[in-house]
């Protein structure tokens, strides 16, 4: 009788999902409740975890408690530590929950909420979730190796050597943007700014606390940070009023820059125990609430969407990016549907620290499905919006006019109507002083949230709380992708200075621990520099780099992924992988191409550049001029580094499958685990 039941159950939730999901994708009438939304994506995430990762989990992994992982084997207290299974979940969604699933789905709503909303459902099940649950289980079955030193063992030296390059440089495009959206989020905010500069001796106080005062107090710990968060945000209000505090944690683009690379520094060299565990654990409090929060919010208000299933935009011409939903729509959704930054964390901090190979399918494919559902909620946020306040907000002046009139004149003529006063009474409400070019999608997504929240208390007057709430709340959460990021692009440099001073590769040896760290911090500063110098505020150009850099990181990780499948079953499993990679390599391919050759300006770099160039000439226009002709060559080269891993990939799946080439894996051998049950 349970057996019936819960098949019941699930049969009953399987086909909710399909019916809200056919109604998202169907129904064509005047507007549509975000209820259907969150139905049809938290049933799909719901089955997918439930049948096709334990599938994966049970049939492809066959995953076993009794095995010792690296953490305890190579046990070390600064990088190898075995962690509760909550902390380390904690840790690797605060980790991979960066910037592409709130801000991808709000610049991606330029189309209208359908071409997002499915692919984020249907991207993250069989990509997505996919990559980041198989990479992290091959990391622990390799003693946590980087991905770029498991391509180099498992695909070639070639390949191998080619990917470690490729991974390090668009590891360095990745934190650039990544930092780039909190500077955008918190400039100008002492508000924003205080909370979160507060979050950082809070996470110091929590690691000692549990390393060396009440060891093993998880909970007790947590309910204690997870206070000081709080008041912090309400302390954070009073800073931003004080006459003298307020000025202090006021800062410009360039002032903000500079404090987010060396926080980027000490998260890398310092014990993960002392900052960034416990710094990113606390933010997973916040974010969970917050998310968890919006989500419930959204089934109490059930908020019309405002923005219509599809826009006028999908011709190419929409103003906070250029180009048609295929392919720019799959590389602006980056983490929401499926991520390479995520196969760097899977195979970076998270394996060094999980203590039993049964948690990597809650913490591989279990975190990936509930990043897709805060990409949902941004969607939803977003698109709750009226149109016009949307693109008021997030399209630049050199689009839209330099004035607020001009600016609403535009926005209206394309059928969205909107007014100055309407946008000068909102920023009022908000406690800004205008809204007006907030590139970036990051206050567009907060006013959403503000507008959903607000409407639960039924008091308007709440709205610039929550407002400032949800722009503390988006850089708390983007900003822990930069301490475990610039760790794990730590780890990455080590392993290829290691080939050529040993001790250099060693992960724990502090002058390399140092080295690489500034090394890391300075590559990753310099495009963040020039991100906050270019007159159109980084974003536009950007974006759609980070977009590319990303899903070419997502092939690379899906490349070594398939040649691990391949060695151990042939083809029999395969497809869970190729299918994925042939989709992003279609896409990817094509998106930069057109960004590098379009002849249309606004799409491809080279064509804006020469457009500048044909144009009046001032500082601001040298900027723009460089930065386009930069990321020409950095698309251009990370084409050419994947097209030879891809290539070497397959000649080696080929070898493989035709007998003249070994399926010999460099797997570790089974070490029987000392840990007691229920420990962890």
């Amino acid at each position: 009788m349970k057996q019936r039941l819960s098949t019941l159950a699930w049969i009953a939730i399987a086909l909710a999902g399909a019916f809200s999901l056919a109604g998202v994708a169907i129904y064509r009438g005047e507007s549509i409740n975000s209820a259907w939304l969150v139905i049809a994506s938290v049933c799909t995430y719901l089955t997918a975890y439930r049948f096709y990762g334990a599938f994966i989990a049970a049939k492809v992994m066959a995953l076993d408690d009794r095995r010792a992982t690296p953490a305890e084997r190579l046990r070390n207290g600064h990088d190898f530590e075995p962690t509760n299974k909550w902390i380390v979940f904690g840790h690797h969604f605060a980790a991979i929950a960066g910037p592409g699933p709130l801000v991808g789905p709000t610049l991606a709503a330029q189309f209208g909420y359908l071409p997002g909303t499915l692919w984020i459902i249907i991207g993250v099940v069989i990509g997505g979730a996919v990559q980041d649950f198989i990479i992290l289980f091959s990391s622990v079955r390799r003693n946590g190796k980087s991905l770029g030193e498991m391509a180099r063992e498992e695909i070639g030296k070639i390949g191998g050597a080619t990917a470690l390059l490729t991974v390090l440089l668009i590891m360095i495009i990745l934190l650039a943007v990544i930092a780039l959206v909190v500077v955008n989020a918190l400039k100008g905010s002492p508000w924003g700014t205080f909370t979160i500069a507060a979050t950082m001796p809070i996470a110091v106080f929590m690691g000692l606390y549990l390393r060396y005062w009440r060891p093993g107090k998880v909970l007790e710990v947590s309910l204690i940070g997870f206070g000081l968060v709080v008041a912090s945000i309400f302390a954070g209000e009073w800073v931003a009023g004080h006459a003298v505090l307020g000025p202090w944690f006021t800062l410009g683009g360039m002032a903000l820059a500079i404090s987010v690379i060396i926080y980027g520094f000490l998260a890398s060299a310092l014990p993960v125990w002392l900052l960034l565990a416990p710094r990113d654990y606390l933010s997973t409090f916040v974010k969970l609430g917050v998310v968890l929060m919006l989500g419930a919010g959204i089934l109490f208000v059930r908020p019309e969407l405002q923005m219509p299933a599809l826009t006028r935009f999908t011709d190419g011409t929409g103003p906070i990016f250029a180009g048609t939903i295929f392919p720019f729509c799959f590389i602006t959704i980056a983490c929401g549907a499926i991520s390479g930054f995520h196969a760097l964390i899977s195979s970076g901090t998270t394996p060094k620290m999980i203590a039993r190979e049964g948690h990597i399918l809650p913490v591989g494919y279990g975190s990936m499905l509930l990043e897709s559902f805060v990409a949902m909620m941004a969607m939803i946020a977003a698109c709750s919006l009226e149109p016009g306040v949307f693109f008021a907000v997030n399209s630049p002046a050199g689009i839209v006019g330099a004035t607020p009139a001009a600016a609403t004149a535009t926005i209206t003529s394309w059928g969205f109507p909107v007014t100055p006063d309407q946008m000068s009474t909102l920023a009022k409400h908000v406690g800004e002083d205008t809204l007006f070019y907030r590139t970036g999608g990051a206050p567009s997504l907060a006013l959403g949230m503000a507008h959903i929240f607000s409407q639960i208390s039924g008091n308007e007057s709440v709205l610039r709380f929550w407002y400032h709430f949800a722009i503390m709340f988006e850089a708390l959460f983007i900003l822990t992708i930069i301490d475990a990021g610039t760790r794990v692009g730590r780890f990455m440099l080590q392993d290829f200075l290691g080939h050529f001073y040993k001790p250099l590769g060693r992960t724990s040896w502090m002058p390399s621990v140092i080295l690489t760290s500034a090394l890391i911090v300075c590559a990753w500063g310099y495009f963040l520099i020039q991100g906050v110098l270019d007159p159109l505020g980084g974003i536009n150009s950007l974006w759609p780099l980070f977009g590319i850099a990303n899903q070419l990181l997502a092939a690379v990780a899906l490349c070594v992924a398939t040649t691990i499948l391949i060695k151990a079953f042939r083809l029999k499993y395969a497809w869970i992988t190729i299918t994925p990679l042939i989709w992003l390599v279609i896409v990817t391919y094509t998106a930069a191409w057109q960004k590098i050759f379009s002849a249309v300006p606004r799409i491809g770099f080279l064509a804006q550049a020469a457009a500048l160039e044909a144009g009046p000439q001032s500082a601001a226009t040298k900027q723009l001029i460089f930065n386009n002709r930069l990321d020409a060559v950095v698309c251009g080269i990370f084409l050419v580094l994947v097209t030879t891993i891809l290539v070497d990939s397959i000649r080696v799946w080929t070898g493989i499958l035709n007998g003249s080439r070994t399926r010999a894996t460099t797997e570790t051998s089974f070490v029987a685990t000392q840990l007691q049950a229920g420990e962890f």
